[in-house]
């Protein structure tokens, strides 16, 4: 059951652990590369900015992004500013959010994000601690994926895991986690593939992180995702 209330906690230790490891950087470290492929550290800093007040117009009714080209060049204007801005911007932007989750409304309503992408606005907040999460470890500065909380990484796997049931370019998958979880992604033809391997493990793979699969068993090859 979706506690948004619960998720919110979560966003703003997630947000804080954010905070505390970014402002041990300097502006050098900002400007080096991140992992993700053409971004800097400074880069995912500004998205995660710009990710926060996308998600306040998604829960006011607006369009998540004024568009494509504008969203990324919010990111790229946004990158090379200094580590202080960087820092005041993630939290102005992270209060703003808060707020807006907080604010009276009917948490089971509708909200519209990205691509007519749908969803309650009471999962909101999750969709809010997966770009925290995942973002902090694509800065590279020694958080990694074992380091996040148990509870989010089994949520997270179900949530990327539901992302992709049904998809067409996916084969059927069925996800065994050590030490107890299991879920279905992919399509529903033929006899689904086999991978297991710890829960960070399989998290990195549903998210195109970690060891690229290198780190999983399977019963035959593993499938190829395609973008989030």
């Amino acid at each position: 059951m979706t506690d948004h209330v619960h998720d919110l906690a979560a966003v703003r230790e997630a947000t804080d652990r954010l905070l505390s490891a970014v402002g041990k950087l300097d502006n050098a470290a900002v400007a080096e590369a991140s992992r993700l492929p053409g971004w800097t550290r400074g880069h995912v800093l500004a998205h995660l900015a710009r990710n926060a007040d996308a998600l306040v117009n998604v829960l006011a009714g607006r369009p998540m992004y004024a568009g494509a080209e504008v969203r990324d060049a919010d990111i790229a204007r946004g990158a090379d500013r200094p580590l202080e801005v960087h820092l005041a911007d993630l939290r102005d932007s992270a209060a703003r959010f808060t707020d807006a989750a907080e604010a009276p409304g009917d948490p089971s309503r509708t909200v519209e994000l990205r691509n007519g992408v749908t969803d309650t606005a009471a999962r909101v907040p999750f969709r809010r601690l997966i770009e925290v999460g995942l973002h902090h470890v694509d800065l590279g500065i020694g958080y990694e994926l074992t380091d996040l909380p148990a509870e989010f990484t089994a949520r997270a796997i179900g949530y990327l895991a539901a992302r992709y049931s049904g998809h067409r370019d996916v084969p059927a998958v069925t996800l065994t986690a050590e030490g107890g979880g299991q879920w279905r992604t992919g399509g529903t033809d033929g006899t689904p593939v086999s991978v297991t391997g710890t829960a960070p493990a399989l998290l990195g793979w549903l998210s195109g992180r970690g060891a690229k699969g290198a780190d999983l068993t399977t019963g035959a090859p593993l499938p190829a995702l395609p973008p989030l």
